[in-house]
């Protein structure tokens, strides 16, 4: 028992700066979502067959996990744990062809409303 506490210390100590990685502007996630949405507002039925044939996911994936060990340690260790503000994420902006959803976090925000 006496031999598995240093073990279960030494675990604790690297998996906290570790779980600060989840914390982020998550950059590449965040562009792959991007990417997505642009590609569903230009073409639903292409946007459907790279969710199929399992494109956008595996890139979720990869972005996740390059954000995990590079992009939001980075931020947050380097930048945004010692000034107390997070690092902003700019979405690119998509012109809607047929209406558009709003965020459910906006103020006013409905479940499926679109705007046309």
């Amino acid at each position: 028992m006496r031999k598995r506490l240093p073990a279960l210390f030494g675990s604790l100590l690297l998996a906290a700066p570790l779980s600060s990685c989840l914390a982020g502007p998550h950059q590449l996630r965040r562009s792959i979502d991007d990417w997505d949405h642009k590609t569903y507002v230009n073409s639903p039925w292409f946007n459907a067959a790279l969710w199929i044939v399992p494109v956008i996911p595996t890139c979720h994936v990869l972005a996740f996990t390059a954000d995990f060990l590079i992009c939001d340690a980075y931020a947050f260790w380097c930048d945004d744990a010692w000034d107390g503000s997070g690092t902003g994420f700019q979405h690119k902006e998509v012109m809607a062809t047929d209406g558009r959803v709003g965020s459910l976090l906006l103020d006013k925000a409905e479940w499926t409303r679109v705007e046309k």
